[in-house]
């Protein structure tokens, strides 16, 4: 099967040809993908956040709200102590 190259401007001009209904369907098929990277990057960063917490002998799930943001501003302000 032949592969069609195209360019990024080509994309455009062809989806800005579509009727607006066919423009929704890909915009939010775009959002889809932007917030499953959005999500794992959460994910990373908490699984991270859990680590940091751990080597620190403190258990992240037993922290509140504030203890959390206490925590990442300790690790944010180096000129301050991190909670230990």
């Amino acid at each position: 099967m032949p592969t069609l190259t195209i360019t990024t401007e080509q994309i455009i001009d062809l989806i800005q040809q579509l009727p607006l209904k066919e423009k929704r369907i890909i915009l939010l098929e775009l959002v889809k993908e932007t917030e499953t990277k959005r999500q794992e990057r959460l994910d990373y960063g908490e699984s991270q956040l859990r680590r940091l917490c751990n080597e620190r002998g403190i258990n992240w799930n037993t922290l509140s709200d504030e203890e959390r943001e206490d925590f990442i501003n300790d690790l944010i302000h180096e000129d301050r102590p991190c909670i230990q």
